[in-house]
């Protein structure tokens, strides 16, 4: 089987010869600061020529359970700055947010069907994250429930009950895992998270430092202030 092809049967962008490698672009559904992120990388990427490979993650397992970490939410004196920070990192991107107040809430759902839905169409996939971040940051409701899933996902033209099937399937739970397996080899501990020609970036604060690296291909020195 020919890369183009490997590559575009696992979702991800098909190379083109000659062209840069795609942004590496990890995220978890449940976090603001990938939802934040998910608002800007698109656009940095195609300012540098460059595409987007969106790739999963869970929280719940590089956070808490490799890292042995509470969320944010749940740590002591971080929380409270957290919950400072959000609203005005959403002021400086200019996007719309909204702290929604919901507890026990989980991603796991929303991304399988991610999963299945880049393993189909690769822009189908990210449209659908698009609307899960907005569901849960902009107009504050759950996003735990297949139904919430399906919903978001008949929105874009999915078929409700072949997407069911999917995330009851043993398979779909295998895929995300090893998705997120794959991820943790790399070294991604946390989102959003971005991986550049080798370069390991975290953080939507350091979106400039992504940006420097597209535009110089090099670490030199900047005047921050």
């Amino acid at each position: 089987m020919s890369e183009r092809m490997t590559q575009q049967r696992n979702g991800a962008p098909a190379p083109i010869a000659g062209a840069p490698a795609p942004i590496e672009f990890y995220f978890d559904l449940i976090s603001p600061y990938g939802y934040f992120a998910s608002t800007q990388i698109e656009a940095l990427a195609a300012r540098h020529g460059r595409t987007v490979d969106w790739k999963p993650v869970l929280l719940g397992i590089t956070v808490m359970k490799i890292m042995g970490m509470k969320p944010l939410m749940e740590t002591p004196l971080k929380k409270d700055y957290i919950a400072h920070d959000k609203p005005r990192m959403a002021q400086i991107l200019g996007v719309p947010f909204r702290e929604h107040g919901l507890s026990g809430h989980s991603s796991i759902t929303a991304m399988r069907a991610f999963v299945w839905l880049k393993a189909r169409d690769r822009t189908l996939a990210v449209n659908f994250a698009r609307r899960i971040y907005a569901r849960l940051w902009v107009r504050g409701l759950d996003i735990t429930s297949t139904e919430a899933v399906v919903e978001e996902a008949g929105a874009l033209g999915v078929d409700g009950a072949e997407l069911r099937a999917a995330l009851d399937s043993a398979e779909l739970k295998q895929a995300l895992k090893q998705a997120v397996d794959e991820a943790v080899a790399k070294g991604v501990f946390g989102t959003p998270y971005f991986i550049v020609d080798g370069e390991p970036i975290f953080g939507v604060d350091r979106l400039w430092m992504l940006e420097q690296w597209l535009k110089d291909g090099r670490w030199g020195r900047r005047t921050l202030f």
